[in-house]
């Protein structure tokens, strides 16, 4: 293959992120909604821990499978291009030649430039893939990779939220606000640590996966409350 295999994704935080976030925004809204509704310790430790299990599998299969399709239509596309470059090489130019223009290269520099490209393959074929059909290659490894880090993050996540209620239970509604206030905690610090790998604002993308992932939470807690009230 022309490409060659393509170089390490840049989306190990994106994938972190994605499994730790979920994980504790589910079994956080979970352990809110059951402590408004059910009185026996018991119940929560069971519902929490099924809802971390099948979460954190659910989570790791499907970033497999989407990282894995993603793979799989990057190369049948790469083919593709392959396959044009052979065949149609005059419109393959013409398209190389507008990728250039809007990057300001006109008349004879322009035309000295897809000469350029077009006498490297591999080059052409990587343009073609990057800037006309705005796809990023995918790994062999990458799936595999993706579903794990999002199960191992979903794990870590859900835990979180159990933690006060594991470490010294009191009343369930102490353990509760507990868990809210350690949950928003580490939501702040994963947009802490987001906006400080790509050079964001830390404050700002801390606050906003705060008010996200505790919003998301709230819905459990309203859910509960709803029912405690209409049921119970």
């Amino acid at each position: 293959m022309i490409a060659g295999e393509p170089h390490p994704r840049p989306t190990l935080l994106a994938d972190f992120i994605l499994g730790s976030q979920d994980g504790l925004v589910n079994v956080l809204g979970i352990l809110l909604g059951l402590v408004i509704s059910v009185s026996d310790v018991r119940v929560i430790y069971i519902a929490a821990l099924a809802a971390l299990a099948a979460e954190s599998i659910s989570m790791g299969a499907v970033a497999y499978t989407s990282t894995r399709a993603r793979r799989e239509h990057y190369l049948a596309e790469e083919r593709r291009e392959l396959a044009e470059m052979r065949e149609l090489p005059h419109l393959e130019r013409e398209e190389v030649r507008q990728i250039f223009r809007t990057w300001g290269f006109e008349g004879p520099e322009l035309e000295q430039m897809v000469a350029r490209i077009e006498a490297k393959p591999k080059a052409m074929l990587d343009l073609m893939m990057a800037f006309e059909l705005h796809l990023a290659p995918v790994s062999a490894d990458q799936p595999l990779q993706s579903g794990l880090l999002v199960l191992a993050a979903t794990v870590v996540g859900s835990i979180i939220p159990l933690l006060p209620f594991l470490a010294s239970p009191s009343t369930l509604h102490s353990d509760a606000i507990a868990s809210v206030i350690l949950s928003g905690a580490m939501l702040f610090l994963v947009g802490w640590y987001e906006a400080r790998v790509n050079l964001g604002s830390l404050w700002k993308s801390g606050i906003r996966m705060l008010v996200i992932g505790l919003a998301a939470g709230l819905g459990g807690f309203l859910i509960g409350l709803l029912a405690n009230a209409r049921v119970f």
